[in-house]
């Protein structure tokens, strides 16, 4: 409930607190897709199934902390006039975990399916998955900066898009070299959306970091 003596930027930090909270949950969840990836490289298929189910349940801890910041950033009201960027915000962010989820029933399939991976496939995935996990980080370093300095936190913005240009590099190598191998159709295809929910998730980190960019220079 917000007070009429509450001021514009005890709010405003209101807001960047409960937004923090949830990027951190995202960020965790990006961790959990990390380690996913590894036990689906190391062809660790009971580990992949257990990490899918604690990705899952992160999910439910992400989607109530965007329900959350939507009610708190609603009763706060028109005071907030940086309201809609924290939306934004939060919004952009939340789709990290949503491509994080996607990858774990695909993984699955093809552990299930026994498709052989070539080594140098495996070697670009846990690249571009490390390049991307970078990229999601940074993103929360910029946010966390917000709290004190603006100026540094439009520094981070430019880590988040340096670090989101090398996923790209990586993901386009990777991506000629699965479309190229021999392995069977459908393996092909679900490995391509796996690499594109990475690519995706990299791409909506620059995206989170740009509107990032706004309020540091609204605060």
């Amino acid at each position: 409930m917000v007070f009429p003596a509450e001021t514009e930027e005890r709010v405003r930090r209101r807001a960047l607190s409960i937004s923090q909270e949830h990027l951190r949950k995202v960020v965790e969840m990006m961790r959990k897709a990390t380690q996913l990836i590894e036990a689906f490289i190391n062809e660790d298929r009971k580990a992949v199934e257990s990490i899918s189910h604690e990705i899952m349940k992160l999910e439910e801890e992400v989607v109530t902390a965007r329900r959350m910041v939507s009610q708190e950033l609603a009763e706060i009201g028109a005071i907030l006039l940086s309201r809609e960027d924290f939306l934004r915000f939060t919004y952009m962010s939340n789709e990290i975990a949503d491509f994080c989820e996607g990858l774990a029933f695909r993984l699955i399939e093809i552990l299930n399916m026994k498709w052989s991976i070539p080594p140098e496939i495996k070697a670009d995935l846990a690249k571009l998955t490390a390049a991307v996990f970078e990229t999601v980080s940074r993103l929360r370093e910029t946010a966390i900066t917000l709290n004190f300095d603006s100026s540094k936190a439009i520094e981070k913005v430019k880590e988040v898009e340096a670090a989101e240009r090398t996923v790209d590099e990586i993901y386009r190598v990777l991506e000629l070299k699965i479309i190229k191998s021999k392995m069977p159709i459908p393996a092909i295809l679900l490995l391509r959306e796996v690499t594109q929910l990475l690519e995706d998730a990299a791409d909506k980190a620059e995206d989170a970091a740009d509107i990032a960019m706004i309020l540091a220079l609204s605060l």
